[in-house]
């Protein structure tokens, strides 16, 4: 570490600024490297993999002189990848080393060099190395079961883990799975494969672990397992030596243990309506609204998530609540399950939303939740809970409730007068009857000649749609014929020709307006051809199909418009 002297030092001086952007640079530049095993802890005997990784080239060659303190290389490789995402170039370096401990308890796996790099130091625990006296130091091909606990509670998890051992080649084999008749079986992850000693004798390990749920109490046992396997038999040829024989095999079978397991019962003083056995429980809410607070007659939705570790999701309880409020109303949704799966257990989700509608203002008490589990770990009883909650209803404003009336102003119209009916004869004693009818004969009188224009205005439409006719068809075949000789300055003339008979705009924009998108989106191309620094080759059949189309369409609904006036009309 620089003292502060030398710092002031070097910002007084240019030189002294360039060597101190060369030494934060320099810190800047550094690779980090990770450091990881494949497990931890690991027994004495049992092999492990120990990985650096980077995501940079770091400055040299690793040195792992130092790793042989405490432990014992057996192989090592490295490996790269690169990848280009979304426009981004991602590269990962790793060195895997195969290696065993020295000596049991807690080791740290010390800082690696690499040139002027460094790797992270790890702490690892390893365990005493288990004897075992049952096998003979000649066996090829063993397999071990364990589980834990011995004694679950009903529902609870047990770990079943299964260790195949081999020191001969395989070229086929073929697994049961564990058989265990009212309970159920999850496989967890992925198979791990190490090396360990057993009696002094070195074996390849393939590890496979299961989480197991008796649903019942009582005796339970877990049949054995049964490994077939196709065993590499001399040195893989025939006597005779030929490349084209292929492996000699013979075949193998070897059987694990039974193991059988005592299943409690739940506890005498549990008072729940839903036994929950878990390793940890956690219980949360949220709401659409944080203030808690909703119009009458809008939902308010409220999320509730159960997490649990230890137990299957088909396991948890259901969280919705009926009958809370006579004027409330609950809508849950479907919940959604899910389980991870990890080498030291199954975790359960379990996420429900439901949808609270107040039907009347006020304020509303939701009550707590609450669910009682057996702590598996420390043997005792506990409660997750939830809290109750307040919501508050608000009435709709007058404005937009829909029962709401609005007061129109009355408006009084002046009434019709017929003639009275007193009123005196004429001299020529018909009353009111003749201007009746002269009423009634002037209104057929005007009828008609409404009609006569009409049927004329008509036939001049028509007349003038069929003049126009004759422009528009040369308007359009010229269009046609510069396309067609893909010129795009003639094609561009013929479209603003087109345009003026077809729809008497001037502008291209007015006709482009009148025009459909894709019709749109071809006269960009053409401009773009003309104006463009690179234009590229025009080709104008799509145009010319565009525009006889749209010639077609406004040419049908101006006959269709022509023919469906009159009996509008009528």
């Amino acid at each position: 570490m620089l003292n502060k002297v030398f710092y002031q030092h070097l910002f007084k001086a240019p030189l002294g600024c360039l060597l101190l952007t060369i030494l934060l640079a320099t810190n800047a530049w550094a690779v980090d490297i990770n450091t990881s095993v494949d497990r931890n802890p690991v027994s004495l005997n049992d092999s492990f993999k120990l990985i650096f990784s980077s995501t940079a080239a770091p400055d040299d060659d690793p040195d792992f002189a130092p790793l042989e303190q405490d432990f014992e290389i057996l192989n090592q490789q490295k490996s790269s990848q690169s990848s280009w995402v979304n426009g981004k170039s991602t590269k990962s370096i790793s060195w895997t080393l195969d290696v065993m401990a020295k000596r049991a308890g807690r080791l740290q796996v010390p800082v690696i060099e690499f040139g002027d790099d460094r790797s992270e130091a790890l702490n690892l625990t390893v365990l005493a190395a288990s004897v075992s006296s049952d096998l003979s130091p000649n066996e090829e091909l063993f397999i071990e079961v364990s589980a834990t606990p011995q004694q679950p509670y009903v529902q609870a998890q047990v770990i079943y883990t299964m260790r195949l051992f081999q020191r001969v080649q395989i070229a086929q084999a073929s697994l049961t799975e564990p058989a265990v008749p009212g309970a159920i079986v999850e496989r967890l992850g992925e198979d791990s494969q190490y090396n360990t000693e057993v009696n002094g004798v070195r074996y390849a390990v393939i590890e496979r672990q299961y989480a197991i749920f008796p649903q019942q109490s009582g005796p339970l046992e877990i049949a054995p397992l049964q490994l077939t396997a196709q065993v590499v038999s001399g040195n893989g040829r025939s006597r005779f030596g030929s490349i084209f024989d292929s492996q000699r095999t013979q075949t193998k079978r070897v059987f694990s243990e039974a193991i059988s397991l005592n299943v409690l019962p739940a506890p005498s003083d549990f008072k729940g309506q839903h036994w929950l056995a878990a390793q940890q429980v956690y219980i949360e809410q949220s709401w659409s609204n944080k203030d808690l607070s909703v119009s009458v007659g809008e939902p308010l939705t409220r999320t509730l998530t159960l997490l649990a570790k230890g137990v299957n999701s088909s396991q948890l309880p259901d969280l919705t609540q009926q009958g809370v409020h006579s004027a409330l109303k609950t809508y849950p949704d479907q919940p959604m399950l899910k389980d991870k799966k990890d080498p030291d257990g199954m975790t359960a989700l379990r996420e429900q939303k439901v949808a609270l509608i107040p039907s009347q203002a006020g304020q509303y008490v939701i009550p707590e939740i609450q669910v009682p589990w057996f702590n598996t770990q420390t043997q005792t009883m506990e409660t997750a809970t939830i809290p109750a909650v307040t919501i508050t209803a608000i009435a709709k404003s007058a404005s937009s409730s829909p029962a709401a009336t609005v007061n129109e102003p009355q408006v009084t119209l002046p009434s019709l007068q017929s003639p009275p009916l007193d009123v005196a004869p004429t001299q020529s004693g018909m009353g009111y009857w003749p201007w009746l009818a002269l009423i009634l004969g002037l209104g057929w009188a005007l009828t008609l000649i409404w009609l006569f224009k009409s049927r004329t205005k008509v036939s001049q439409t028509r007349t003038a749609s069929e003049n126009q006719n004759v422009p528009l068809k040369k308007a359009v075949k010229a269009l046609q014929e510069a396309c067609a000789a893909n010129d795009p300055k003639q094609a561009k003339r013929a479209f603003l020709n087109w345009g003026k008979v077809q729809f008497n705009a001037d502008t291209e924009e007015s006709i482009a307006l009148q025009c459909s998108a894709e019709c749109q989106a071809e006269i960009k191309h053409l401009n773009e051809s003309l104006y463009a620094k690179k234009g590229g080759n025009w080709k104008g059949d799509t145009l010319a199909a565009l525009v006889l189309e749209e010639s077609h369409s406004l040419k049908n609904k101006t006959t269709e418009d022509d023919t469906l006036e009159p009996l509008n009309r009528l």
